[in-house]
Formats: C-alpha cells, structure tokens, sequence
C-alpha cells in the first residue's frame, strides 16, 4: 500500500500523540461497527418491533451510518497527522456533532415502536 503523502512533509509528531490520535481511530471505528452491528441485530432480533419497511429503514440508516463513520474516521486520523507534523490547529470536525444526531434519532424512534409494540 502506497504511504499517503502527508507522511512524506513536515516532521515526525511526538509518538505519544500519534498513537494517542490513533487510539481515537480506534474508538471510532469501534462507533461505528457497534452501529452496524446494532442494525443488524434489530433486523434479524426483533423483526416485530416495527412494520418491515420502517425496520428495515432504520436500520438501513443506522448501517449507512456506520459505514460512513468508518470512512470520515480514517480522513479525520490522516488530517490529525497531517495538522501534527506541520505543527498547526487540530482541524475542527462536524462527524461528532451528526454522529450525535443520528444515534439520538435512531434512540428516540427505537424509543417511541418500543411504545407503540403490541
């Protein structure tokens, strides 16, 4: 795999901040199987929570969600890196602010078929 260019400007970041950024890559993409994976279990678990096309576009959303918090966390860790080795501002990021959102969405949904279940 091709080292992205980035890594080949500036200076080499302190150790304890790379692996401290890469520790938060981590726990995003931990988020975002959790996501998944809870799609997926609603889908297959509890197929009388809701009718089948609001279940199955819930969880085709908290899924989508999940794929693309995969996909944000990787850009997130490489503009850390980047903004470290030049000595600059961590960048500011909106993904926590929507992840936030979408999970408190999906949480207050779940919330009201779990009311209305027979």
């Amino acid at each position: 795999m091709r080292e992205p260019e980035w890594r080949r400007t500036g200076s080499t970041p302190d150790y304890r901040f790379s692996l401290a950024n890469e520790r938060t890559f981590l726990a995003w993409l931990r988020t975002s199987l959790a996501l998944i994976a809870g799609a997926l279990a609603i889908d297959q678990l509890a197929p009388d929570i809701a009718p089948a096309p609001v279940r199955i576009t819930v969880c085709v959303i908290l899924a989508v969600l999940g794929a693309a918090l995969a996909t944000l966390a990787y850009r997130r860790w490489g503009q850390m890196e980047a903004a470290m080795r030049h000595e600059r501002e961590l960048p500011f990021s909106g993904v926590m602010l929507l992840t936030t959102l979408g999970v408190a969405a999906a949480a207050l949904v779940f919330a009201v078929l779990i009311l209305l279940a027979p």
